[in-house]
């Protein structure tokens, strides 16, 4: 593991902009030693945070510009190159940091990254990974919304990268892919996921075969492939799902006084429930196939999601996921190149 690692964080993006960034990195700060930050963003307006002067191991480097949660990706990367997002990223590309963290814009901040950082040599498109709550542990799902349109490679490709992601980070030595269909029988699905299925099974991962959309939730899988149209739906339809039940849950205990005294009694259990399916611990979504680490925070971010967000770019550096990924890209195309 590497034990220094900086951390660009695009100050400005998001809901909140500094508002939660800058409590969020004083407490990433005080829980990692090894941990340095840079904040991007109008200096000015970051400086004023800090009364007494900036705490040791964080710094601010100066944007003129902010990328709007509306603007088009095309837009940001021509006309807002002095963006905070635009030059988090750039030190990235620079060797000034090891990682960029943003809560802005998802489509500018995939364009960006991927104008600036370029792709991983055998990967056509990078995709969006994150992890997910489950029976047993949790699920890692990509693509979440970066490619809507997916060919059969593509599918192959981010199975490569989500293997390769969770065995660095988790430490498992074969971790198991699946295919999401509509079904685990073979003759199931469209012709691109049964070419896709054809692919990975081809290639030296554990492909366990399809799996359906409950499957996101069992634990059985720690990777689950899709492109970007389902899994972002598939996402947010997640997160829709969890906060009706909690709504329902807090309205049904708050019915009378009988119902009230009955939450107060369920209130351990409720606790725990809560905690384990909280979306703040589980924010931030790699995109991965880059040549450099970048992690998208959820734009509602609160300071303790955004943290979490950090703490995961802070994990893949520390475990040389980029360095790994690379590697096990081109394994697998020089295995299939040698077929």
């Amino acid at each position: 593991m590497n034990s220094r690692c900086v951390v660009a964080l695009d100050a400005m993006g998001g809901d909140h902009g500094p508002g939660v960034v800058i409590p969020a990195a004083l407490d990433a700060l005080q829980s990692s030693p090894q941990l340095s930050l840079v904040l991007v963003g109008e200096e000015s307006l970051l400086r004023g945070f800090f009364a007494d002067g900036l705490p040791e191991r964080l710094t601010i480097r100066h944007a003129s510009e902010k990328v709007e949660m509306h603007e088009s990706p095309s837009k940001a990367l021509r006309s807002k190159k002095d963006s905070s997002m635009r030059v988090a990223i750039d030190l990235v590309k620079e060797g000034v940091a090891d990682a960029c963290v943003s809560a802005g814009n998802t489509g500018a901040l995939m364009a960006i990254a991927k104008f600036v950082l370029k792709t991983i040599p055998g990967i056509d498109r990078p995709a969006i990974i994150a992890t997910v709550p489950a029976l047993k542990g949790h699920t890692h799902v990509l693509d979440l919304g970066a490619n809507v349109d997916c060919t059969a490679e593509h599918l192959c490709q981010f199975a490569v990268m989500g293997y390769e992601l969770v065995r660095s980070l988790e430490g498992k030595d074969n971790p198991s892919v699946g295919l999401l269909n509509i079904g685990e029988e073979e003759i199931k699905g469209n012709e691109q996921v049964k070419r896709a299925a054809k692919l990975i099974a081809e290639s030296p991962i554990n492909f366990v075969g399809y799996v359906e959309g409950n499957d996101l939730y069992t634990g059985n899988v720690d990777v689950v492939v899709t492109d970007g149209f389902v899994g972002n739906v598939a996402l947010k339809t997640s997160e829709g799902l969890a906060k009706m039940i909690l709504q329902i849950i807090r309205e049904s205990f708050g019915r009378n006084v009988f119902t009230k005294l009955a939450g107060f009694l369920a209130m351990p259990a409720l606790r725990a429930f809560r905690g384990r399916i909280d979306p703040r611990k589980y924010n931030g979504a790699s995109l991965v196939g880059l040549r450099g680490i970048v992690v998208k925070s959820h734009g509602n971010a609160d300071r303790i999601a955004f943290r979490h967000a950090i703490e995961t770019a802070q994990r893949e550096v520390e475990h040389a996921v980029l360095h790994r990924i690379g590697e096990r890209v081109a394994e697998v195309f020089a295995a299939a190149e040698s077929a």
